[in-house]
């Protein structure tokens, strides 16, 4: 923790607003609205909670499905599942990873209310195509940028396209504060009763900015307010320009250290489409076969570099099973997932680390 963030915690300390809506949490919520172009931002405890908060404003019931793909965090299909709705998977693209936009028309039924695109590793779903599909439709869009802090799509910030849109501000990503996310509302018609839900189902919201002698409640809700102590730290990060800077630097050694044997090995680097800016948030290799990736995997462990696979896809999981339904068998989902590798990445990471990873990938490949 460095001084700035010891800094403001003890602002946070010293004042009488720990809890939420502080000081720190409206200028984290002005600057994400600054810097992502949208009608509102609102902190959220979690990304997770965010999502459930956006199937709460969308209406989402029992028999309604909403399309998805199976390549993501448990979370974005839960958020369907608590409202009594249905997920339904569809297959993602061989080169992004995202949900695959030729598999929207298959998915849609009678009962499809929306779609959410769920921007893996920081690149961006084909959101031109997705919207005007949705728009034709009558569909809503939930983004899912959990990944996203500092990635666009064609110059606009993933988050800001659909109707709504969430981030995650967990420790693991781009910018965090250790548990926390956003809601971010890119049409109006939603702001209002997104913060009613998000306080619990009452009009505190207003009765704190004095527009009310006092609050009621007056929907439904639950406590999805980040507390002032974490938007603090959430702040200081915020400020901290350097941090995807120092991941794309680290990101574009690690391509340019397996770019001389990747093709000898059939190892597939992430794909970037033109569209694109990411943030480097995940450096991935996709293996010629599981067993490969999961020998590559003990065999880095040995070394003390971690590395991990990623989603087990929910169309195989016990759970996806009982609550959803899939769009075929999902090919491109089930290979990718055995397939893949994550190898570290983080601000702090050096040139000489990346070149012991990439050193010790290719010891592993010249012994098999």
């Amino acid at each position: 923790m460095d001084s700035v963030q010891l800094e403001y915690i003890e602002q946070v300390f010293k004042s009488s607003h720990q809890h939420g809506d502080g000081p720190f949490g409206k200028k984290c919520e002005r600057r994400l609205e600054q810097e992502f172009k949208i009608q509102r931002a609102l902190l959220t405890c979690s990304g997770t909670a965010a999502l459930e908060l956006a199937a709460i404003l969308f209406d989402i019931k029992q028999g309604d499905e909403v399309i998805m793909p199976s390549f993501t965090f448990v979370s974005t299909a839960n958020a369907v599942i608590l409202r009594g709705a249905t997920p339904v998977f569809v297959d993602i693209r061989p080169d992004t990873l995202n949900l695959d936009e030729r598999a929207l028309d298959e998915a849609v039924t009678k009962k499809t209310r929306g779609i959410i695109p769920v921007h893996y590793a920081g690149v961006s779903c084909e959101m031109d195509t997705i919207m005007a599909f949705a728009k034709e439709r009558g569909l809503f869009v939930l983004e899912d940028a959990a990944h996203c802090y500092g990635a666009s799509y064609k110059g606009r910030s993933l988050g800001s396209i659909g109707d709504l849109g969430m981030i995650s501000f967990h420790q693991t990503k781009n910018v965090g504060c250790g548990e926390g996310g956003a809601l971010f509302i890119n049409d109006p018609q939603y702001t209002e009763r997104a913060e009613i839900i998000r306080e619990k189902g009452t009009d505190r919201s207003k009765f704190l900015r004095g527009e009310i002698d006092r609050y009621s409640w007056c929907d439904l809700g639950s406590s999805y307010v980040l507390s002032d102590i974490l938007a603090a730290v959430l702040y200081s990060q915020i400020e901290a320009k350097e941090t995807t800077a120092n991941r794309l630097k680290i990101f574009k050694e690690y391509e340019v250290g397996f770019r001389p044997f990747s093709e000898k090995y059939e190892l597939r680097l992430p794909s970037i489409p033109p569209y694109c800016e990411h943030n480097a948030h995940i450096f991935y290799l996709i293996l010629p076969s599981s067993e490969l990736r999961d020998g590559l995997i003990a065999h880095l462990k040995s070394k003390s570099i971690a590395s991990t696979s990623h989603y087990v896809p929910l169309h195989d999981s016990s759970t996806g099973m009982k609550y959803s339904r899939s769009v075929g068998s999902l090919p491109v989902t089930s290979n990718v997932a055995s397939r893949l590798i994550r190898l570290p990445i983080y601000s702090q990471m050096s040139s000489a680390m990346v070149k012991i990873v990439v050193d010790e990938v290719e010891q592993f490949f010249k012994g098999v």
